[in-house]
């Protein structure tokens, strides 16, 4: 059956299943299988939402079960349990980890229905056509693959993907503006001895030490060849740097944890501190001052996607094309971009949101009425601005994106070295 290249949609529309009927001599029971179906997606919390899984029941008509996990464990299970899955919902720096293992399978982009609508980044890696690509992994070049079972990435589109991207954004330092009383503009600032005791960065190895080079960048002590791929003399003198400040008492805490960074901000213990997005946003809907701020050295991105299993197959590996095809068809999309996220297929999402929030989230412009998250907690009052502006400014300031480094190994072992100091 799972031969019949049929779209689920058109099958279980009115009268589809009677014009399907001589193709399948019980559609019925075809219908009743596809209730049946239970995808199972491991990522992490970022974007496994339960609110998703609902969706996917509704608008397609099988399940989705979700596990979140930290960046670790999912890069630990992608990579060694491919039958303990269906889709992989990874960052591209981890694919860079788990695509060599042989565990997921390439994805035929004539089957993803708004290929051609995709984020330039995820295609050629570029923003618009004169965009420069950033250092790190950026996630055009571990984005495609000769052909099904290679294990190599290609330097350029072809038609096999190994992840289809879904969510990304660019990371700055959060900061507690009523607390600090004076413009923050560099990334430097973050070991300014004046916030000694209430600095705070994350504690995930991969993305901390590219803010940990983002800061010694800016503070004119190391220059480097590629943020995204030190050399270990880079590597020792960054963790140097920090492993001093943090023996000088300049950080409260290294978090883990989304709700762990939360906490510190809307408690006051910290003022500046590597964050994310939606960790902001969660601030700032308690009706504390927090700010998402732009810097003038850059961003570090990342961006994220659904790889499959190399097990799945069959009807299961149908309603997987059907579900990502889904995903980029704009309700998940407008979902994540109301979380201070972006879309990996822009247009779409812009017609599940209405013209104040596009013009808020996407174009920069001031809002015109309130702005709410997902959940209907008001964000942003009318009048206000995007912490940095629209997309094109924030995308278009990517200093490096989040990496995996071929000196991967001995990076992880100093940074251990460091939180333990």
């Amino acid at each position: 059956m799972s031969k019949m290249r049929y779209s689920r949609r058109s099958l279980l529309a009115t009268g589809a299943a009677v014009a399907a009927a001589s193709a399948f001599p019980a559609p019925m029971i075809w219908a009743q299988e596809i209730k049946n179906i239970k995808l199972r997606q491991v990522g992490t919390g970022v974007s496994n939402l339960n609110e998703v899984g609902q969706k996917v029941k509704e608008d397609l008509g099988f399940s989705l079960d979700m596990t979140a996990l930290d960046s670790d464990a999912v890069t630990q299970r992608a990579a060694t349990q491919p039958d303990s899955y269906d889709i992989a919902d990874i960052e591209y720096w981890i694919c860079k980890k788990v695509w060599p293992t042989g565990n997921l399978q390439a994805m035929d982009v004539s089957k993803i229905k708004n290929y051609d609508k995709i984020v330039g980044i995820f295609r050629d890696g570029k923003l618009t056509p004169d965009s420069k690509i950033a250092q790190g992994t950026a996630p055009n070049t571990v984005g495609f693959v000769e052909g099904p079972g290679s294990k190599k990435f290609a330097p350029e589109q072809t038609q096999w993907m190994t992840l289809v991207p879904t969510i990304y954004n660019a990371d700055t330092l959060g900061i507690r503006p009523d607390l600090i009383g004076r413009p923050i503009d560099s990334w430097a600032e973050l070991l300014n001895p004046e916030f000694k005791g209430k600095a705070s960065i994350l504690d995930i190895s991969s993305i901390g030490i590219m803010d940990m080079a983002m800061v010694c960048e800016a503070m004119g002590k190391i220059k480097y060849g590629d943020k995204g791929n030190m050399t270990r003399a880079e590597i020792d003198q960054t963790i140097a740097i920090f492993t001093e400040a943090k023996k000088a008492g300049q950080f409260r805490a290294f978090w883990k944890s989304f709700d762990e960074s939360v906490n510190l901000m809307a408690s006051g213990e910290v003022v500046i501190q590597s964050m994310w997005s939606p960790a902001v946003t969660a601030v700032k809907s308690r009706g504390i001052p927090c700010v998402f701020q732009p810097l003038k050295e850059g961003y570090r991105a990342w961006g994220g996607g659904l790889g499959l299993s190399k097990s799945l197959k069959g009807m299961e590996l149908d309603a997987a094309y059907e579900y990502i095809n889904w995903y980029l068809s704009g309700w998940v999309g407008a979902f994540l971009m109301r979380q201070g996220y972006y879309s990996a297929v822009p247009e779409t999402s812009k017609q599940f949101m209405d013209a104040n929030e596009w013009g808020y989230w996407f174009e920069g412009k001031a809002a015109t009425a309130d702005i709410a998250n997902p959940f209907g907690k008001v964000m942003a009052k009318a009048g206000e601005l995007r912490d940095g502006g629209s997309f094109y400014e924030r995308m278009g300031h990517v200093a490096c994106w989040n990496s995996v480094m071929d000196e991967n190994q001995y990076m992880v072992r100093k940074w251990n070295e460091f939180i333990a100091a």
